[in-house]
C-alpha cells in the first residue's frame, strides 16, 4: 500500500467546516488516515538568501494509505473542500529504495 497526500488548495466556496470531523472519523475508521493539518502562515527560504512568498494557495494536507492515485481519489468523497466545489490536488508520497 502506498502513501498520497491530498492537499487543499483554498479555493472552495461555502465549504462546510463543521463537515471535517465526520470526513476525517471516516477515513480513520477505514484505516487510510495517516496524519494531516490546516496550514498556517510561514515564510519561504532559498539557499542563496533570497527570500520569497509562501504559496497562499494550499490551505492544509491529509495523508492516507491507498493503492493506486485512483484508489486516493476515492478518498476525495465527503471532503469539504472537494464537495464545495475546490480543488485538491493528489500527490504520491515516494518511498526511498
Amino acid at each position: 500500500m502506498s502513501e498520497f497526500l491530498l492537499l487543499m488548495h483554498g479555493d472552495a466556496v461555502n465549504e462546510a467546516a463543521a463537515d471535517w470531523s465526520a470526513y476525517l472519523d471516516g477515513l480513520a475508521q477505514g484505516g487510510r488516515l495517516r496524519g494531516g493539518s490546516s496550514l498556517g502562515g510561514g515564510a519561504c527560504f532559498r539557499g542563496d538568501g533570497a527570500s520569497r512568498p509562501t504559496s497562499d494557495h494550499l490551505t492544509g494536507f491529509i495523508r492516507v494509505a491507498a493503492e493506486s492515485l485512483e484508489d486516493a481519489r476515492s478518498c476525495l468523497a465527503g471532503n469539504p473542500v472537494y464537495e464545495a466545489g475546490g480543488t485538491v490536488e493528489i500527490r504520491l508520497l515516494v518511498e526511498d529504495e
